[in-house]
């Protein structure tokens, strides 16, 4: 369980065990990320339910504020970075692992966090209306079972956060967690959304960046929530 304890600090603000770990221990982490969500999905889930006590958006709200202050806006950083450099990848490499490396935020990365809060909201709005919080509470755990695929899939952009997971994730981490997404599939058949939206930005990732970094976890995380927060809003409809 010391897995999961290290994936939560870095995943999360939430307060853990003060532990010291290797580098080899980190990177193992990564086999405990969906795990790191559960957390993160029950806080959001609970956190809509009390703004519902006063209406919909209020419920919107206070669930997107609990996703943005327990993630510490961790994977918005990455989508900000992803989009900065996605701008850059037409011109050369060199350009594009520079722009991954500067601090601070462009035009692309400020418009990119922008439009995902605005469609995080909206979709939590249409969710929490329709009380579906038991499959929100899944919603954070089924995004962050994809970058143990992404991890085995593409090869690390650059030696940096990317690169540490790099064999850290194991056959039996990918069958475990995948066949406890489908037995959750099978309540809730939109959280298998996760599926084409993980295959989906890993190919992206692959033709327009070259490969996988901490930054492109992060983003694909952000929007891997939102299209399974799109699927859970069309369920209802459908």
């Amino acid at each position: 369980m010391k897995g999961l304890v290290v994936a939560i600090q870095f995943l999360t603000r939430l307060p853990t065990p003060r532990l010291t770990v290797s580098g080899e221990e980190f990177a193992h982490s990564i086999r405990w990320f969906p795990g790191a969500g559960i957390p993160i999905g029950l806080i959001v889930a609970g956190s809509g339910w009390a703004g519902l006590r006063i209406d919909g958006w209020t419920g919107a709200f206070a669930a997107l504020a609990a996703w943005v202050v327990v993630t510490g806006a961790l994977h918005l950083d990455g989508l900000g970075d992803m989009a900065d450099a996605s701008g850059a990848a037409h011109k050369d490499r060199e350009r594009l692992l520079a722009v991954l490396a500067d601090p601070h935020i462009g035009s692309f990365g400020v418009t990119a966090i922008v439009l995902q809060l605005m469609a995080k909201l909206v979709l939590l709005h249409a969710v929490i209306e329709q009380g579906q919080f038991a499959a929100l509470a899944c919603l954070p755990a089924a995004a962050r079972i994809a970058p143990l695929f992404w991890t085995r899939w593409i090869a690390p952009l650059h030696d940096g956060l990317g690169a540490r997971f790099r064999g850290a994730v194991r056959t039996g981490d990918l069958v475990v967690w995948s066949a406890l997404l489908i037995g959750a599939g099978f309540a809730f058949p939109a959280l298998l959304v996760a599926i084409p939206a993980a295959a989906l930005w890993g190919l992206w990732i692959k033709r327009a960046i070259g490969g996988i970094s901490g930054d492109g976890h992060g983003a694909g995380i952000e929007l891997v929530e939102t299209a399974l927060l799109l699927g859970l809003a069309m369920e209802a409809v459908l």
